[in-house]
């Protein structure tokens, strides 16, 4: 972070000179010492400190200089650097004015010339002048900056993947914010181009896309190496556990994951019945101590998107969005499922723009003192409302079914009924989201009929929708698109054609050799943390059982 500046200004060169050496000895490890010959010259270099981000500490400003005096100098800094302390130095036959000034131009302090020694008649008052400004001061955040609209889909989307990779960033909403107005200002951005990301260089991205902004910040989008043992489609928990298992055993790892690790577990608030864990976990944290485990082994995270996957002598390769293709001898499927989408009228309008699905961490402070509603009976949806319950006024659950018992732990449904401000609404659905750009309304129909209320955020919470259309139709799903895999295959007990191995498939197999599924998106799995870590884990047993036939 750049140092905070003390501007020391006067048209005598000679005296300048000594104030900025007796300002460097003194200050110069904490402070940036500049000057200036005028008034008009100081308030040059004051613009263009304000247009750098920077700030100034302390102005020093001679009294008599011609053009400008001191008074009217310092009077003017006040626009730029508000919070600034200022000090004046005059002659002794100027004390009267100088007094004078205290009141009209709210300086701080006057200082008569000579100040020798400055031990005694400078460095006091000026420290003093410090360290009252620094009681007040906040140093400027110099990470990442986005500006953007809170209602619009790519400003929740940009924002989402910088949470879910815990980048630290400030967000800056154009319609509350004078700082994002005055960013926007000057780098001379477009207020209809956003969102924006800023960076601490001073480097930007405008609207980008989560390639662009994975390079920026510092995530691998390129593989290393051409072909890996292992490559495992999805780094959610169970993607990371069989990462952890398959590097540290030996095996070249590669995962690969357009959003980022932990799936839809990384997006959860707190996680408290994960074994190990007695006062629960976040998701996301959870999530970057796997990645971390996995990495130290060798496993390479590649932030990317898998496409397709095609068999080519017996060797597996993996398609990424970007063309480029990579081999391995086994791969895993890992991608997890999605919040199923809903069809009520207005949803997918509004999408974005007050509408969300799953994204607690992500939106919740922005709820503050907010009426949110949220859709889903579940434990993400449980574990959703009592995170938004610390920043919402009150937070309605709208179930469909009669109560939360048959969908929900009941140590959530407990904590759920202890929160003042949680409300839960059974045997109620949205029947349409209303709003003209951004979520208004909710049209709700419950017990006592229908009813329209107020809402300016709606979280959905709903079903399993697997990530498979991708894949070839060599790989066998079920109906709703969730994958087969070893016994399963079987259709009145007997393996699919396609299937040309003299042994049966390994218990996580798909009805491809040496393609395997974890987690979430096998046909069967228990939608649980614990499942889908213990999938991964033991998926890499079978794995090596198939590369024992290489």
């Amino acid at each position: 972070m750049a140092k905070p500046v003390i501007l020391a200004v006067d048209d005598d060169v000679s005296v300048l000179e000594m104030v900025v050496q007796d300002l460097r000895r003194q200050y110069g490890a904490s402070y940036r010492i500049q000057r200036a010959a005028s008034g008009q010259a100081a308030l040059d270099i004051c613009e263009q400190l304000k247009k750098r981000g920077d700030t100034v500490a302390l102005f020093v400003s001679d009294q008599r200089m011609p053009g400008m005096s001191g008074v009217e100098f310092l009077g003017k800094a006040m626009v730029p650097f508000p919070d600034a302390k200022r000090a004046l130095l005059t002659a002794y036959a100027d004390t009267e004015a100088a007094i004078q000034a205290i009141n009209t131009a709210k300086i701080n302090y006057y200082l008569t010339k000579p100040w020798d020694p400055p031990e005694e008649r400078l460095y006091p008052v000026l420290t003093d002048l410090l360290e009252s400004w620094k009681e007040g001061y906040k140093p400027p955040f110099e990470g990442l900056r986005v500006v953007g609209p809170r209602y619009t889909l790519r400003d929740h989307q940009v924002r989402d993947f910088l949470s879910r990779n815990q980048v630290p960033y400030v967000w800056l909403d154009p319609e509350g914010s004078a700082e994002a107005v005055e960013l926007l200002t000057r780098f001379k951005l477009d207020d209809g181009k956003m969102p924006v990301v800023l960076f601490g260089d001073g480097s930007y991205l405008v609207q980008p896309d989560q390639t662009e902004l994975a390079n920026k910040i510092g995530l691998r989008t390129q593989a290393t190496k051409e072909f890996y043992d292992l490559v495992i489609m999805g780094a959610g928990l169970a993607g990371l556990a069989a990462a952890v298992y398959g590097a540290s055993e030996g095996l070249r790892t590669l995962i690969i994951e357009d959003e980022a690790p932990g799936g839809q577990a990384g997006s959860s608030s707190r996680i408290e019945n994960y074994l190990g864990f007695p006062d629960g976990v976040g998701g996301a944290d959870l999530a970057r101590r796997a990645n971390i485990q996995a990495t130290r082994f060798g496993a390479e995270l590649l932030t990317q998107k898998a496409t397709g996957i095609r068999r080519e002598n017996n060797y597996n390769i993996v398609q990424l969005a970007d063309g480029r293709e990579v081999s391995c001898h086994a791969c895993l499927i890992a991608v997890g499922v999605n919040y199923r989408r809903l069809t009520t009228p207005g949803v997918e309008r509004l999408t974005g723009a007050g509408v969300y699905y799953g994204a607690a961490v992500t939106e919740a402070k922005d709820c503050a003192n907010e009426n949110v509603y949220i859709i889903g009976g579940a434990n993400s949806a449980g574990q959703a409302a009592m995170y938004f319950s610390k920043y919402a006024r009150q937070v309605s659950m709208l179930v469909r079914a009669e109560s939360l018992k048959n969908s929900m732990s009941k140590y959530l449904i407990d904590q759920i009924a202890a929160t003042s401000n949680i409300e839960v609404k059974t045997r109620c659905h949205v029947v349409e989201a209303l709003g003209d750009g951004r979520l208004n309304c909710l049209r709700l129909c419950g017990n006592e009929g229908e009813e329209t209320v107020p809402a300016s955020s709606l979280f959905i919470f709903i079903g399993a929708a697997p990530n498979t259309d991708w894949l070839p139709d060599a790989i066998m799903r079920d109906a709703n698109g969730f994958v087969l895999s070893g016994q399963d295959l079987k259709v009145e007990g007997k393996l699919p054609k396609s299937w040309n191995q003299d042994r049966d498939p390994y218990l996580l197999e798909t009805s491809v050799p040496g393609i395997f599924v974890a987690g979430d998106v096998r046909h069967g799995s228990i939608k649980r943390v614990a499942s889908a870590v213990g999938e991964g884990s033991i998926s890499v047993q079978f794995i090596h059982q198939y590369l024992a036939g290489f």
